[in-house]
């Protein structure tokens, strides 16, 4: 187990989040990588896993994506293994975004983890999404700047380049240190020894996801909505015109389906909800009946919610919660149970027993246990 994360997190918020990035030495004291090279390497072989080799050859960049069998042929240096969320495979990397819980859930994406020979990186560039990147075994060296303007071009068919950058921290992180890059901040990093890295993402929607995402939503679930009405017009002054009450009816028609909250905070919901990348899941066999359950509750055994599956409520909603893009009811209200199930990765019988109504809870979470989102696994401690 780690140790906790060496943060002010009510300063962090006020002035780094988002805003500027921040050097945290030996944020983690004493880190221990929860894996190994050889690990993430193995998980790169398996086609299910997203993964990417990016390296420098004769002054040019390269990359291409896994699965991979093989890296002899890429030396000693200047390349660089890629794993997206490793979390959902590795429960101790999952661990090291739970010191982060105090960004809410619904804007993590996943921990990648990245390994790197020396002199390996991926090039300058700029993310959209913010980072907390946890430097594991080795060093390696950072430069990361302000948001500024810069050039961006494409240095391979699969990166993104920017120029040289001003850059506002040049530093050299060893096991444990922690590195905050808000979205928009140029950064680059190469290994000086082979060296692990953990990267764990916060993205955010911008309009276009949003209003993407809203019109997908409506189209799969709103059958029926109200039409362009012009009844009562005058005759039209100008055939080609399109005049100005009717680009304001255009936008009432649009607005009045967002302005519905029940509809809102239900695509909302589902939505954020989906999981990021596909989910390990292993249906129970044999299934569950809801009396087994509640025996293994009883007997003291914690029920684990399946890494990488994202469970989310609406604050106002007190019998509702969102899991893996789809909707769930409670049949009966109890904002207790709906945290209990969201905000927490593990639960056990007490917890459920002294909930107002645990049959309701129970009943709902029978088949998601039979499914895999929830599984039982000895405690250890």
């Amino acid at each position: 187990m780690q140790s906790a994360l060496k943060l002010d997190i009510t300063d962090f918020l006020a002035h780094y989040w988002q805003k500027k990035p921040l050097l945290i030495k030996a944020g983690f004291a004493q880190f221990e990588d929860p894996l190994s090279p050889d690990e993430l390497a193995g998980l790169a072989l398996e086609p299910q896993v997203e993964a990417r080799r990016v390296w420098r050859a004769d002054d040019r960049w390269h990359a291409e994506s896994g699965p991979f069998d093989n890296y002899d042929h890429l030396g000693e240096t200047d390349w660089t293994l890629l794993v997206q969320a490793v979390n959902q495979w590795h429960p101790d990397v999952q661990e090291l975004a739970d010191a982060f819980r105090f960004i809410p859930g619904w804007r993590f994406d996943d921990v990648m983890v990245s390994f790197s020979t020396p002199g390996g990186g991926v090039g300058p560039h700029i993310d959209q999404y913010g980072v907390f990147i946890i430097q594991g075994s080795g060093s390696r060296r950072w430069r990361v700047g302000l948001p500024q303007s810069l050039e961006q071009f494409a240095a391979n068919g699969a990166l993104r380049h920017c120029e040289d950058f001003v850059a506002e921290i040049d530093e050299v992180l060893t096991p444990g240190d922690v590195l905050y890059i808000p979205p928009g901040c140029p950064h680059e990093g190469y290994a000086e020894t082979p060296a692990l890295n953990y990267s764990v993402g916060f993205r955010a929607p911008d309009a276009r996801d949003l209003i993407s995402g809203f019109a997908d939503h409506m189209l799969a679930h709103e059958t029926d909505s109200r039409r362009f009405d012009d009844v009562g017009m005058t005759a039209a002054i100008a055939h080609g015109r399109i005049e100005p009450e009717v680009l304001d009816q255009v936008k009432n028609l649009m607005t009045e389906l967002l302005a519905d909250p029940a509809r809102l905070a239900n695509w909302f919901g589902q939505m954020t909800s989906e999981a990021k990348h596909d989910l390990d899941l292993e249906p129970a066999e044999p299934a569950y009946s809801l009396e087994e359950l509640v025996l293994r509750l009883d007997h003291g055994d914690y029920l684990y919610r399946l890494a990488g599956a994202r469970c989310f409520y609406i604050a106002d909603e007190t019998a509702v919660f969102y899991l893996d893009g789809e909707r769930y009811q409670l049949a009966e209200p109890d904002v207790a149970a709906i945290a209990l199930l969201c905000d927490q990765s593990r639960i056990h019988g007490p917890q459920i027993a002294c909930l107002a109504h645990p049959q309701a809870l129970l009943e709902v979470l029978l088949p998601l246990v039979n499914q895999g989102y929830w599984y039982f696994e000895e405690d250890e401690e």
